[in-house]
């Protein structure tokens, strides 16, 4: 686990002050720091799968994807549970080639049925979605469509496989990206129940039968533009 000593006190300051009024509006209750990335130490931690060229830096506090087409940036450490994965992201709308306001999107507990433990970053992948299918691991794809849908799955490993219940296909526009604004994308895995929160909106619940508890997390995106800041994870339960 690699945290800078003085981005560690601020982490620790950063959850005495946030840890309540997350338990109070998520019902989620925030323990150790597991993890951090404050991004001013460019992407060590991270590993890059994109399908064409593009721009991913990780500079003064920010991460900025700016991608033509499909990428993944995975974070290297293995997570396991009971976890909560909070960051903050804004998606550019600023007329920039790739600033197409769709797309905000994220793997968790992604798990490699093919290879060695599991691991999901053992395999080279061309960042195309269709790579992905192998795994067995959550997905959200936010604002997905150009910003038409918002979904949950639960891949099974299976190429083609990726079922969709009808109560994690979102449609309200309550649910979409808002271009040029941040907000806090909060997943948590706490034994079989799976949550997914945008600000202090939940938009998915989901009860595994067979819970992932442990695996990689990335970053998802396709042909768009985001910022992203303060990247945690956090031993986590629910209240």
């Amino acid at each position: 686990m690699k945290i800078h000593r003085r981005t560690f006190l601020a982490s620790a300051a950063a959850l005495s002050a946030v840890g309540p009024a997350v338990a109070a509006s998520l019902g989620l209750s925030l323990g150790e720091l597991l993890h951090a990335d404050d991004f001013r130490d460019g992407l060590g931690q991270w590993l890059l799968q994109a399908h064409r060229p593009g721009r991913v830096t990780a500079a003064d506090g920010v991460l900025e994807i700016d991608v033509p087409a499909g990428t993944s940036l995975w974070f290297k450490p293995r997570l396991s549970g009971p976890i909560a994965i909070r960051y903050e992201a804004l998606m550019v709308a600023e007329g920039g080639t790739n600033d197409r306001l769709s797309d905000l999107n994220a793997f968790w507990m992604a798990n490699d049925p093919a290879a060695p433990g599991g691991d999901a970053l053992a395999k080279v992948r061309t960042g195309r979605f269709e790579d992905y299918d192998d795994l067995v691991l959550y997905y959200v794809g936010q604002g997905g469509n150009s910003n038409s849908t918002t979904r949950f799955r639960r891949y099974t490993g299976r190429a083609g496989d990726r079922p969709l219940l009808p109560e994690n296909d979102r449609r309200l526009p309550a649910d979409m990206l808002v271009g040029n604004v941040w907000q806090t994308v909060t997943l948590a895995a706490v034994g079989s129940r799976i949550r997914y929160w945008r600000d202090d909106r939940l938009l998915f619940d989901f009860e595994d039968p067979a819970p992932l508890t442990s695996g990689h997390f990335a970053l998802r995106t396709t042909q768009s533009h985001l910022r992203v800041r303060n990247f945690r994870v956090y031993r986590a339960g629910y209240i």
